[in-house]
């Protein structure tokens, strides 16, 4: 059984720190590439940071440039999303999902296009207020 879950989201203040985790099961995610996508309520879907699997080349979309920072660690299947210096903007449902790795230069694509992927998590809220 395919699975893909993350964690890590909370209610966090301005200014403050959260690690996202997410976890893959039943694949492995070295063959993938993978992105963090987020939806605040009456927005659609955006992507946030995503990196290849072959060179873990990065793409960031332009808000979260200088505070966020995606990184994955093959051996133990997990993809994390460092963020800091959160602001209210942030607020959001945070969503990995992965793609067949197509190499760096795709990078920015998988994240900017939008789905389908192969392999969706369920997200986990990321609240940041006062």
């Amino acid at each position: 059984q395919l699975h893909f879950v993350e964690s890590g989201g909370a209610l966090v203040q301005p200014g403050g720190s959260l690690r996202l985790s997410c976890a893959a099961s039943g694949f492995a995610l070295s063959y993938y590439a993978v992105g963090w996508f987020r939806q605040a309520p009456g927005k659609e879907r955006e992507g946030v940071s995503c990196i290849s699997g072959s060179d873990s080349t990065t793409y960031y979309t332009d808000s979260v440039k200088g505070r966020f920072t995606i990184s994955r660690d093959d051996a133990k299947n997990m993809v994390y999303l460092q963020m800091n210096s959160l602001k209210p903007e942030d607020t959001a449902v945070y969503y990995c999902a992965a793609e067949t790795d197509g190499g760096g230069s795709l990078v920015q694509p998988m994240c900017v296009r939008g789905p389908p992927y192969d392999y969706w998590g369920q997200g986990t809220q990321v609240t940041v207020s006062s």
